[in-house]
């Protein structure tokens, strides 16, 4: 779309790319290399997220600045000691492109990112052009508590629930008001929408490639569990990083698969089995390299979703770990800062110390999600 019909906003411009290995076009070919062999649009830099600009570096390692291997022009990194473009590098400047792939959780981090590259837009006046790309796991789910702004972090920039049900240019619209950005004014925010994208599509209906967005999303259903399973890193069960299976396959030393499974019967979770696996977590290049329970061997459970529109994966977590906590008290434990960040408040794991049940913590939230369904509303595209 940007090619064909908008490409009047870069023509003759000097732009940055915000981008990954994702930023792919129809024809296989990535954004910045066809760009790049253009003589009508000069890209001056890279600026790169979590995983690097090819998208190859494993989850949470810092990138360094460097130079794209392919053209040559100089990357900056905005998952090491920046998180926002500075006004220098951005000083040549004209136009800035954001084309990341997202999988439409609050704490994917390729979102903060977007986050700040609108607010540096907005305090340095000039034109941020976001190339919209599909929710993969649909446009109309909204799920999950909000965040809660004290615990705002990298994995989670604003007030969103957890499944927000939005696009990359929803989500820039949203974020684009003087009040969530915290400056003087908006950005000049450009969107180039997607054609022929319906809101119930998941990403298997968009006759689109998958390409891994990050090195643990190596498929759609592991899209699909994310925004519950993720919780999952926020405790000292394994979330099954260290496996080629990261979200489908969760236990750890201590549990009993048996009693994990049947307490979890008691739940009537719909569109979604469970059955009982081991797993022995390994370091695996460029995707996790160290994970909980390194070379130890883990009982657990794996996930099948039989039914994607029925499966609540966030629903789903709660009662999980609940199930956990039961079981395991004097074993199961928290990480705290990270289950609060991810939660986006410290509700949860006060909630669940407190014997809460899933139904009393599901319940405690819904006010505020439709709360933010209302407001959603003005920032949808389609």
């Amino acid at each position: 779309m940007l090619l064909s019909e908008n490409f009047e906003l870069i023509k003759n411009k000097k732009i940055g790319i915000v981008t990954n290995h994702t930023a792919v076009l129809s024809n296989g070919v990535h954004l910045v290399d066809t760009l790049f062999a253009r003589n009508d649009v000069e890209i001056i830099k890279l600026f790169g997220p979590e995983h690097g600009i090819r998208g190859d570096a494993p989850d949470g390692h810092t990138i360094t600045d460097g130079t794209d291997t392919k053209t040559g022009i100089q990357v900056i990194s905005l998952y090491g000691k920046l998180r926002k473009p500075t006004p220098e590098m951005l000083s040549e400047i004209e136009v800035l492109i954001f084309d990341i792939q997202d999988v439409g959780a609050r704490f994917y981090t390729f979102i903060s990112t977007m986050y700040y590259a609108i607010q540096a837009a907005a305090e340095n006046n000039f034109p941020i052009v976001i190339l919209d790309r599909p929710n993969p796991i649909n446009g109309k789910t909204v799920a999950g508590p909000m965040l809660d702004t004290n615990f705002k972090s990298f994995v989670g920039i604003t007030k969103l629930p957890i499944q927000h049900g939005m696009t990359v240019g929803e989500l820039a619209q949203f974020f684009n008001r003087t009040e969530i950005l915290e400056t003087e004014k908006s950005a000049e925010l450009i969107i180039v929408k997607m054609q022929n994208w319906k809101r119930e599509f998941y990403y298997d209906d968009c006759n689109l490639k998958w390409i891994k967005p990050s090195p643990n999303m190596p498929d759609l259903k592991t899209a699909i569990a994310y925004p519950g399973l993720c919780l999952i890193e926020g405790t000292n069960i394994s979330e099954g990083r260290g496996t080629y299976s990261p979200f489908l396959i969760i236990g750890s030393p201590f549990i009993d698969s048996q009693d994990v499974i049947s307490e979890m019967k008691n739940y009537n979770l719909d569109g979604v089995t469970i059955s009982d696996t081991s797993f022995t977590p390994i370091s695996i290049p460029n995707m996790s390299t160290s994970p909980k329970y390194l070379d130890e061997n883990c009982n657990g459970i794996s996930i099948n979703i039989t039914d994607r529109n029925l499966f609540k994966p966030i629903d789903f977590t709660v009662n999980l770990i609940y199930t956990f906590h039961k079981l395991y008290p004097q074993k199961f434990t928290f990480r705290e800062s990270s289950i609060d960040r991810l939660w986006g408040s410290d509700n949860f794991r006060k909630d669940i110390l407190a014997d809460k049940t899933p139904k009393e913590i599901i319940e405690s939230y819904q006010n505020d999600l439709e709360n933010f369904k209302q407001v959603r509303k003005d920032f949808l595209l389609y």
